[in-house]
């Protein structure tokens, strides 16, 4: 059976082909079905329905224009208008005032009370710790007064530096005792071993040292120990082969070369170990000066001698006094340290020789070795800080 042709557009619409057979005559335009109207009023009151236009297969319409709104109020019996104005237009809550009960009324006045009557306690404490700091200055009161001109007198009286190196309390602490302090057994022969010689020599003069600071009212503190290589910066600036002493902010450094011990050692062996040792010696002399204040005050003299002259001879008093308080501990350590025979002989002859008339630049900084060999002998013989008073002694006698 042959295929039916597919249906024409319009096909089922009504008064369409699919409605009726096509054979005979096609009914009268006006006999056809009407249109479908809208489901719901149109806008604009009574204006005539837009009848669509059929023009082959398309649908055309006309449009109006659109006045009026279906958004107007719903009618009074509405049910589902009710139902929305109950859920999203509930009417207000009216504010009913209540009564306080007089008990609470009660609690919040005697709260009131109690917050005022607190604040008038604290403003008058707060007075009266102001009157107590107008009659006494010198209490911690909890309310400062603002800032203004003060007349508090300094605490106490500041001491002059003549007096710290001319009356120190360490003079008057008493002899050092014997010391058990053999020569440290590292001889000179490496930077390594120059190192291990000043460290173990610094735990000897520390045990010796510590009683006598403490006793005197001083904090005492071991020097930091520096070998440097010659030309090396270090706290004392660019060294060059001295033992040297430096105020620096870790207490004080004693810094010790090296080089020259380890290369004259072979040629000089106990003018070598005479010299570590007697040198070492003066730079711990200045440590202790600096525990004591001594070496700041003597440079405060120092800068305000009134000539050269004057700032030599002070420079002098401070260098001779280290040398002494070196000589202190050995002799205080003379039966364990063994300066006898070549050694001794070569100590001696070091004295003499590191006079400043022996010096290259011959500046009168040090001490002839007259004046040296006067307060090292001193400081050996007694072993007592106090006869290391160079800061009184006449100026013959630091010459």
């Amino acid at each position: 059976m042959a295929d039916k042709p597919a249906p024409k557009p319009g096909h089922f619409l009504p008064g369409g082909e699919g409605e009726q057979e096509t054979t005979g005559t096609p009914p009268a335009p006006a006999d056809r079905a009407a249109p479908l109207a809208a489901p719901t009023p149109r806008l604009g009151g009574d204006a005539a329905p837009v009848q669509p236009q059929l023009t082959g297969t398309r649908i055309e319409s006309r449009r109006t224009t659109l006045s009026g709104s279906r958004l107007g109020p719903p009618p009074a019996d509405d049910a589902a208008a009710e139902a929305y104005r109950k859920v999203f237009h509930p009417e207000p809550i009216p504010f009913d005032p209540k009564k306080r009960s007089k008990p609470l009324i009660a609690m919040m006045v005697v709260a009131a009370l109690l917050l005022v009557g607190g604040g008038v306690t604290f403003a008058v404490k707060m007075l009266s710790s102001y009157d107590d700091f107008v009659t006494n200055p010198m209490g911690t009161p909890s309310l400062r007064p603002s800032d203004g001109p003060t007349t508090n007198e300094p605490v106490g009286k500041g001491t002059p530096d003549a007096d710290i190196v001319g009356k120190n309390a360490l003079y008057t602490a008493g002899k050092m005792p014997a010391v058990k302090c053999a020569e440290p057994a590292f001889r000179p022969t490496s930077k390594e071993n120059v190192r291990s010689y000043y460290e173990a020599l610094t735990a000897c003069l520390d045990k010796a040292w510590e009683p006598i600071v403490t006793k005197a009212g001083f904090e005492f503190r071991s020097p930091r120990l520096i070998v440097f290589d010659e030309g090396e910066e270090t706290a004392c600036g660019v060294q060059k082969d001295l033992a040297m002493y430096c105020q620096d902010d870790q207490g004080g450094s004693a810094t010790m070369p090296w080089q020259t011990v380890v290369e004259e050692y072979p040629k000089r062996k106990a003018e070598v170990r005479a010299e570590m040792a007697q040198s070492f010696g003066f730079v711990y002399g200045v440590h202790v000066q600096n525990l004591t204040g001594m070496a700041e005050a003597s440079d405060n003299l120092s800068d305000t001698a009134a000539n050269q002259a004057g700032k030599l001879e002070q420079e002098r008093r401070a260098a001779l006094q280290a040398y002494c308080f070196g000589a202190v501990f050995f002799g205080a350590a003379r039966s364990s340290f063994p300066l006898r025979g070549e050694l001794l002989r070569q100590w001696n002859g070091l004295i003499q020789r590191r006079g400043d008339e022996f010096s290259k630049d011959k500046v009168r900084d040090h001490g002839s070795g007259k004046s040296l060999t006067l307060w090292m002998n001193q400081g050996f013989a007694t072993t007592n800080p106090g006869a290391c008073n160079t800061f009184v002694a006449p100026s013959a006698k630091v010459s």
